[in-house]
């Protein structure tokens, strides 16, 4: 049977006590997977990988493609080409999304694996943010993107969204629940969404057997306390509100 791994770089916990040096280059990353989302050295934009390439939405939405070199902090990514196929009708909100892809994965009793998702589709609304870079250490990543955070919104479009599940018992080690990311078909608009209306799409869904951890090498990684970082804050920040 083939085995499907998702590749992460650090810890969600440490980027949210504010560990946001590089763990791995943007190559390093695609060597692990096609699709995936994450962030940038110093919090720069959100990361955006579809189809074996890393883009980087920047604070007013606006989509550049990311050099090979560029440092990654935090991020995920796997293969989905072989993936479950089906149809997503009418969304009316990000919730409502969330809910469709938890019945689907709970169909074939997968909520205690790791998921990767694409939904490609016309979308009616996408309420996302990104932020500008803010070079620190210990200083939390609500409290930085409370300094860099903005949101914008974008109608009537074509594009897909990269979705993330991580089961509550990893709550810690990535978000519980679904994270997502959106990119415009026309590769110009981006970021870390939290609302979504769909017309229609279609997803692909991938479940996840495997995961490989790239820990941070350098000591400055150990004097984190990783058990300190505040899941309310996490939430706060994954909902848009940090």
């Amino acid at each position: 049977m083939k085995s499907n791994k998702i590749y992460q770089a650090s810890t969600l916990q440490a980027l949210a006590l504010g560990y946001t040096k590089p763990v791995v280059t943007v190559r390093e990353l695609l060597e692990h997977g096609d699709t995936g989302l994450g962030t940038f050295e110093n919090v720069d934009g959100e990361m955006i990988v579809l189809d074996g390439v890393c883009y980087q939405a920047k604070d007013d939405g606006s989509i550049v493609r990311s050099e090979d070199a560029a440092g990654v902090p935090f991020a995920v990514s796997g293969f989905v080409k072989d993936g479950r196929s089906f149809k997503i009708e009418e969304m009316p909100n990000l919730e409502a999304i969330k809910l469709e892809l938890t019945l689907k994965i709970e169909e074939d009793f997968g909520l205690n694996s790791i998921h990767i998702a694409r939904i490609d589709g016309c979308f009616k609304r996408i309420h996302a943010r990104a932020g500008a870079p803010y070079r620190s250490q210990h200083v939390s990543l609500k409290n930085i993107l409370s300094k860099t955070q903005k949101d914008f919104s974008f109608e009537g479009l074509y594009g897909t969204l990269v979705c993330v599940y991580f089961p509550d018992y990893m709550d810690g080690i990535n978000a519980s629940g679904w994270h997502m990311h959106f990119l415009s078909k026309d590769k110009k608009l981006g970021g870390h969404v939290f609302e979504a209306v769909i017309d229609s799409g279609e997803c692909l869904l991938q479940k996840m057997d495997r995961i490989e951890i790239q820990l941070p090498k350098d000591a400055a990684f150990d004097t984190y306390s990783l058990k300190e970082a505040s899941k309310d804050e996490i939430e706060e920040v994954e909902q848009g509100n940090g």
